[in-house]
C-alpha cells in the first residue's frame, strides 16, 4: 500500500499544494514552522479521520477560510482508490471515495492504512492513561475499521448515562431536600423511574463496554511479542518492555486481566453489570460513570519497573517508538501489506545509535514519509526522494 498523490486546499498553512509520492523514502526538509508537519497530518487524517496534534478540527482549517479539503490517491494491490474529505467546523464532515459520496465519512476507513510516530507520541509513556487508551482504539480501527462504529456507539452510551447521573442525582439520593411542589411526582416514584432509566443505561454500557474491552485485550494479547521485538531491536537490547492491561472491573478479574487473561465476552459482560452495580452509590454522588473502558489504563513496564516515572527521556523515546514499530508489524501482519509509515521529526530526537537502528528497521517498509529540520539528521541509508518545504511552498530537490 502507498499513497501516490497528496492534494490539500485551505488545510492548516496551506491555500493549496500538491505532492506527488512514490513507493519508497520520501523526506520533507524544512525549518521549523514551515509547513512539513502538516502534509503528514494531512496523510495522517486521510486514513484516520482525526489529527495527532489536535483534538478538533477547528485548527485544521486556514486562517479565513471556510472549510479544508484533503485528496490522496491510494495505491493497494496495483489499483488506485481516490479519496477525499471536507473537513467543515461546526458542521458534518463529507467524504468520497472514488468521486462519489459516501454516507458517513467513516466508510472511508481502511482505504489508507497509516502507523505515524511524532513527537506527541512521549505523551504515550509520559502522559495520562487517555494517551494510552486512544492508541489503543486507533489501533483498533486501523486492524478492523468496523471498531470506529463501537467506539461511537460506547461514546454516546457514556454520555448519555453520565447525563442522567447529574440530572437525577436528586431522587437518586432519595430526594433533592425541598419541598414538594404541586403537581411533583411522588419522590419514590421519580426515584423509581430514574433507576429504571439507569438499569437501561447499565445494560447498554455493559454491553457496547465489553465488546471494546475483549477487543482490547485481544489486541493487547497480540501486540505485545511485536512490542517486546521492537523495543529490544531500537535500545539494542538495554531492557525487556512489555505491556499488561489494568481494568475498571472488580477483584479477582481485574488482576487476572492485568496478569494476560483475556475473559469471554460473556464474563466481561456479566462483570461490566455488576461493577456498575456495586459502583452505583459513589457514581449517584459524584454524578460520573465511574467503571468502564473509559476508566481503564495500559501499564508500560521495563524490566520490572513502570516506564511511567521511571524510564529516562531515552528510555521513553524507544517505548513510544518501540510502540508504534510493533503497531505497525502488527498490521503488516494482519494486512498481509505494508501500511504508510510516517516519521515526524524523529530522528533529531534520537541519538546516533538509535537513528542507525531505526534506519535499519524501517529501510525495508514499502512507503515512508520523513519530516525533518536539518536534512543531516536522516540517516543516508534513507536516502530517497526529498522536498523542501519553506513557507508553506513546496519543492522537489532530489
Amino acid at each position: 500500500m502507498h499513497l501516490r498523490h497528496l492534494s490539500v486546499a485551505d488545510f492548516r498553512s496551506y491555500a493549496a499544494a500538491e505532492l506527488p509520492l512514490s513507493p519508497g523514502i520520501t523526506t520533507l526538509v524544512g525549518l521549523n514552522g514551515q509547513g512539513k508537519t502538516n502534509l503528514v497530518e494531512a496523510v495522517g487524517y486521510l486514513a484516520t479521520l482525526g489529527s495527532h496534534r489536535v483534538a478538533t478540527d477547528a485548527p485544521l482549517v486556514r486562517a479565513g477560510a471556510g472549510q479544508a479539503v484533503i485528496r490522496g490517491a491510494v495505491v493497494r494491490d496495483g489499483r488506485e482508490t481516490m479519496v477525499e474529505l471536507e473537513i467543515t467546523p461546526g458542521r458534518a464532515n463529507r467524504a468520497r471515495l472514488n468521486r462519489s459520496p459516501v454516507a458517513r465519512p467513516r466508510e472511508v476507513l481502511g482505504t489508507l492504512r497509516t502507523v505515524l510516530f511524532a513527537p506527541e507520541d512521549l505523551a504515550l509513556v509520559k502522559g495520562d492513561p487517555s494517551e494510552r487508551r486512544r492508541f489503543l482504539d486507533e489501533l483498533l480501527v486501523a486492524r478492523q475499521p468496523r471498531w470506529a462504529g463501537v467506539r461511537a456507539d460506547y461514546d454516546k452510551v457514556l454520555k448519555q448515562r453520565n447525563a442522567l447521573l447529574k440530572s437525577a442525582a436528586p431522587v437518586l439520593r432519595k430526594g433533592s431536600g425541598r419541598r414538594p411542589r404541586p403537581g411533583d411526582e411522588p419522590v419514590e416514584d421519580a426515584r423509581a423511574s430514574a433507576l429504571h432509566t439507569l438499569d437501561v443505561w447499565n445494560g447498554q454500557l455493559a454491553r457496547v463496554g465489553a465488546s471494546l474491552l475483549y477487543a482490547r485485550l485481544r489486541l493487547l494479547h497480540d501486540l505485545g511479542p511485536y512490542l517486546a521485538k521492537a523495543y529490544d531491536e531500537v535500545s539494542a537490547g538495554q531492557s525487556d518492555a512489555s505491556v499488561s492491561y489494568k481494568s475498571s472491573v472488580r477483584e479477582p478479574m481485574a488482576t487476572a486481566i492485568a496478569a494476560g487473561t483475556v475473559p469471554t465476552l460473556e464474563e466481561l459482560h456479566e462483570e461490566l453489570l455488576a461493577a456498575l452495580a456495586e459502583a452505583r452509590p459513589q457514581e449517584v454522588e459524584r454524578g460520573v460513570s465511574l467503571v468502564g473502558p473509559h476508566r481503564d489504563d495500559v501499564l508500560l513496564t521495563l524490566g520490572q519497573l513502570p516506564a511511567k516515572g521511571y524510564a529516562s527521556h531515552g528510555e521513553s523515546w524507544s517505548f513510544a517508538l518501540g510502540l508504534r514499530l510493533a503497531a505497525y508489524q502488527l498490521l503488516r501482519h494482519d494486512l498481509g501489506q505494508d501500511p504508510v509509515l510516517i516519521l515526524d521529526d524523529v530522528f533529531a530526537e534520537l541519538d546516533a545509535g538509535r537513528r542507525e537502528r531505526l534506519a535499519a528497521l524501517v529501510a525495508d517498509c514499502e512507503q515512508v514519509l520523513i519530516t525533518a529540520a536539518v536534512a543531516e539528521d536522516v540517516p543516508t541509508s534513507l536516502a530517497g526522494s526529498t522536498y523542501r518545504v519553506t513557507l508553506g511552498e513546496v519543492s522537489r530537490v532530489t
